[in-house]
Order: structure tokens, then sequence, then C-alpha cells
């Protein structure tokens, strides 16, 4: 269950994923998408008399964001950027990763009330706490940040270290061994306490790798290796 949780949380996060560098560069158009089923891509060829149904399914457009800005809705169908056919999730990635931030570019959607129309929607820059959480995606994990109870009628204690949430299946974190509910203590050397360390020690690692996870583990302390995924 968990695992495949992690794998639809992989897809949904729309960002560049082939480009790293500094995370300001990477492009972004702040939606949570979906790849279609077989069976909508069926209805999709007969309502629309396309030769095949193709398409990614906008599942939330983020506020304040470039999607946002552009008008795009909840339930638009993405089926091309510019021009270029989109047949999935990893297609549109790649697409805006290769996009310049700032770049205005076209997209092309299908909609419940207007059918086919252009959309042009500026590239904006990927934030901070979204790149890391690609980082660690494309390494095959996503992080969980404990939250602290406080005592009754007392300040709220400091959070505490971050957890990994899930393991994706047949990805490098899960190749090396890494388990759900182990916690970080070291990437790359660096020591990390919280999900700001966390998220600092892996934009600085990017896609370059390999990356060097210390873990706590019950009472064990454990090392993994996970190379990079270029």
């Amino acid at each position: 269950m968990k695992r495949a949780l992690a794998a639809a949380l992989l897809i949904l996060i729309l960002m560049g994923a082939d480009s790293f560098g500094a995370a300001t560069r990477w492009g972004w158009l702040g939606v949570r998408i979906r790849d279609l089923s077989e069976q909508e891509m069926d209805d999709i060829s007969k309502k629309h008399g396309l030769r095949e149904g193709f398409g990614v399914l906008i599942v939330e457009v983020m506020k304040e964001t470039p999607a946002e800005t552009a008008g795009l809705k909840n339930g638009d169908l993405v089926v091309a950027f510019k021009d270029r056919p989109v047949v999935d999730t990893r297609a549109l990635q790649r697409y805006v990763a290769a996009a310049g931030v700032g770049e205005t570019v076209m997209l092309t959607v299908l909609t419940r009330d207007q059918g086919r129309r252009p959309v042009p929607v500026r590239i904006g820059p990927m934030p901070d706490t979204v790149a890391a959480a690609r980082v660690a995606a494309e390494y095959g994990f996503l992080l969980r940040d404990p939250e602290a109870q406080p005592e009754v009628s007392g300040p709220k204690p400091p959070a505490g270290p971050p957890t990994v949430a899930a393991v994706l299946a047949k990805s490098r974190a899960e190749a090396a061994g890494l388990r759900v509910d182990d916690v970080l203590v070291e990437i790359n050397g660096k020591p990390v306490g919280s999900l700001d360390t966390v998220r600092e020690a892996l934009l600085g690692v990017g896609l370059h790798g390999p990356l060097a996870l210390v873990v706590r583990r019950d009472r064990e302390r454990l090392s993994f290796l996970l190379g990079s995924p270029r």
C-alpha cells in the first residue's frame, strides 16, 4: 500500500526532472497530474476524433503558480506541448525541463466545456521544497517530517529528524535496502537533523550522485549508497 502510494505521489508534482542544476533553473508549472487509464484513452479517442487517446490529466492546479496564472483548471487534459504530443507524465516533465525558466510555451488542452484550446504558459522556477522532494523521489524514496506533539498546556517541542515515508518499487533506494521508517542521520557525510537540512543536502547533490545515506533503524546505524539516477 505504501509503495503504491509512493508511486502515485511520484508522478503528481509536475516539474523538470532531466536538467537538474541550481534549483532556480528548474522549470515548473505547479500542477498535480496523472496518466490516463486505458478506458479514459478510448473515451477521449471517440469523443475528440483522435486516432489514439493520449494526454496527461491535471488533477489539481496549485495556488499562485504559473499554471493558475495561465488559467489551467482541474480536469484539463494536456495533449501537446509546443505542438509535440504529450503521451504521458514523463514526456511532459521532459518538455518542461527543456524549456527555460521565464519562457512562454503553448500547451494544447482538452476541456469539458470548451474542447481543444491553446493555453500559453510562462514557465516558472521550481521552489526549493519541491525540488528537494523531487531529488529524493528520483533516487526512490519519499520523506516524512514527524511533527512533535506538545505536552498538555506546554510549548510544542522541536520536531524530530525526518524519516523515510515510502520506498518506490524497483528504485535505487529499494535495491540498496532502504526501508520505510528509517530515520535519516547523514546525507553525503553531512549530519541532517531536520527537514530543512535534509532538503539543503539533497539540493546540493542533485541527480549527479551517488547519494550516500546513513540511517538509524531501531538501534542500528546503517549506511547505503544510491547510484545516480542519470
